[in-house]
């Protein structure tokens, strides 16, 4: 069986591939012209292979006729955060080196803002839709071919970092000297590695936004799998269990924030969805509460695979059958991966003791992209690490604890949030949760704690009090937050990720911290 997008979607040109947010649907033939006709005009452009085209859009058919656009042609696809403000979208598309700019009418007033500091030509600047000074998709493929372009080199994305120290870098890979074809065929690896199968009547949905790195390796390699994939716009909750029981999904790539929030729906609500069409629920972008866990498989059975891994490589897998008997592991590694567990000093740690996480993919490498500082101090013999604490236990089993960055260093014992954050986040009367070291003079670091409470809940001293009891009964003393802020809504963008340091900066204003 023949995979890769072109090759199924000739097989089966009239099957659904892609439904958008609004429930518009788009045939494989329709996706194939569309995105031909978007490559030849990139071409007549003037790109050529490795140049990079940088994308302000919404989950949309514009973005997957983009992207498949970009690999059929070997150039690098740039999606750009739509929540960044202009200048940090500027930022990205100038250090990308893109040659084109993709945009929608719907960020209008941010592409416009952006568009004043960056150096893409204005006959480069696309919109799907009407924005002044931007041409539509529309004007720039008319009369554009519709065969099918030929190339023997596919391209790829280039996603950039969050950020989360510094300007966000990008993550960018040679290009493989091997055709679309064949690439869209590999491209299927990923998602079989949890036992997908392809074609079939397998439906893929799209919960977050594509820019995000895991989203489009999953999107579009179900894809590439020959699977209809289903795009959400904006994600919530019951939204999410209803597109799972209106479409039959099968297979979606979640955050465990995602799991959090579906639990907390009242009973009669989550009742009111037939979820049993889910046979994979993979998730990763931050360790799992077990408890949060063990919940979710007692509610969708053996469909929660988890894998760890970032935008620079990876990683891990486990099964649901595995994590039953190993909680809280993030698995073994995949087939083509290593892992290692190094201290600060370079040695090799033993089983249980917690070091920095270090990986290898064989011949596998990525450059942040115009900083060699930063690439160099990220490889190491040929593994990489992306910053993650964790221990493999005598099984050889990866554990996570928390990022090395957020680590909180209190009296010169090591604390790791996110043990402290799983621990808040079984409590009924806690939202959401975030925990991060503030200064202290005598001990350098205290443990803060900010909880959005759970609807309905008050934030007040007796809340603070039940929270604390709670954790008192879970937490050794030492892990016990000096202090509960509360806050109307987390800073986390659209995929669950967390920006802790929003919340942790202005308390270290002036200040260094030591890690």
């Amino acid at each position: 069986m023949a995979l890769g997008f072109w090759n199924v979607a000739q097989a089966h040109p009239n099957k659904v591939f892609l439904v958008e947010p609004d429930g518009t649907e788009h045939t494989g033939a329709e996706l194939v012209e569309a995105s031909n006709r978007l490559a030849h005009a990139l071409k007549d452009l003037g790109l050529e292979p490795g140049d990079v085209v940088a994308s302000l859009l919404p989950n949309s058919a514009v973005y997957v006729q983009l992207y498949l656009a970009c690999f059929r042609t070997g150039l690098y696809l740039t999606p750009i955060n739509y929540h960044l403000a202009p200048p940090e979208v500027a930022y990205i598309v100038n250090d990308s080196g893109a040659k084109a700019f993709f945009t929608s009418e719907r960020f209008a007033d941010l592409a416009t803002k952006a568009a004043t500091e960056i150096s893409v030509p204005a006959n480069a600047r696309i919109s799907d839709g009407e924005i002044e000074g931007f041409r539509t998709v529309d004007e720039l493929i008319e009369g554009a071919s519709t065969e099918l372009p030929q190339s023997d080199v596919a391209g790829n994305t280039m996603h950039y970092t969050s950020g989360t120290t510094g300007q966000p870098k990008g993550v960018k890979r040679a290009l493989a000297q091997i055709d679309p074809d064949t690439m869209g065929e590999m491209m299927t690896f990923m998602i079989s590695l949890f036992g997908i199968q392809p074609e079939g009547d397998e439906v893929h949905l799209v919960v977050a936004p594509c820019y995000h790195t895991a989203v489009t390796i999953f999107g579009m390699g179900s894809l590439h799998m020959g699977h209809k994939i289903v795009l959400m716009d904006r994600w919530t909750p019951e939204e999410c269990l209803d597109a799972i029981d209106h479409h039959q999904v099968t297979h979606s790539h979640m955050v465990p924030t995602m799991f959090h929030r579906m639990l907390a729906l009242p009973q009669e609500v989550r009742e009111r969805y037939d979820v049993s069409s889910m046979t994979h629920a993979i998730h990763s972008a931050a360790p799992c509460p077990v408890e949060i866990k063990q919940e979710m498989l007692a509610w969708w059975g053996n469909s929660i695979y988890e894998y760890y891994g970032a935008t620079e490589g990876g990683g891990t897998l486990v099964t649901p059958e595995q994590w039953r008997q190993k909680p809280g592991t993030v698995g073994t590694p995949w087939p083509i991966s290593t892992i290692k567990i190094f201290d600060d000093d370079g040695n090799e740690q033993p089983p249980g003791e917690v070091g920095t996480v270090w990986m290898s993919m064989g011949e596998y490498s990525f450059e942040y992209k115009g900083d060699k500082e930063k690439t160099d101090k990220s490889w190491r013999d040929g593994f990489f690490t992306v910053g993650d604490a964790g221990y493999l236990d005598e099984d050889g089993w990866l554990f996570l604890v928390d990022r090395k960055a957020d680590m909180i260093i209190a009296g010169g014992v090591n604390i790791y949030p996110a043990e402290i954050e799983a621990a808040l986040l079984t409590h009924p009367d806690v939202g959401d949760a975030a925990v991060f070291g503030v200064p202290d003079d005598d001990l350098g670091e205290q443990i803060k704690a900010v909880i959005e409470p759970t609807a309905g809940v008050a934030a007040d001293d007796a809340t603070r009090e039940r929270v604390m009891d709670h954790l008192r009964a879970r937490l050794g003393k030492q892990k016990w937050p000096r202090s509960i802020d509360f806050i109307d809504e987390m800073p986390r963008d659209p995929n669950g990720k967390l920006y802790k340091r929003k919340l942790r900066d202005p308390y270290w204003e002036g200040r260094t911290r030591l890690i």
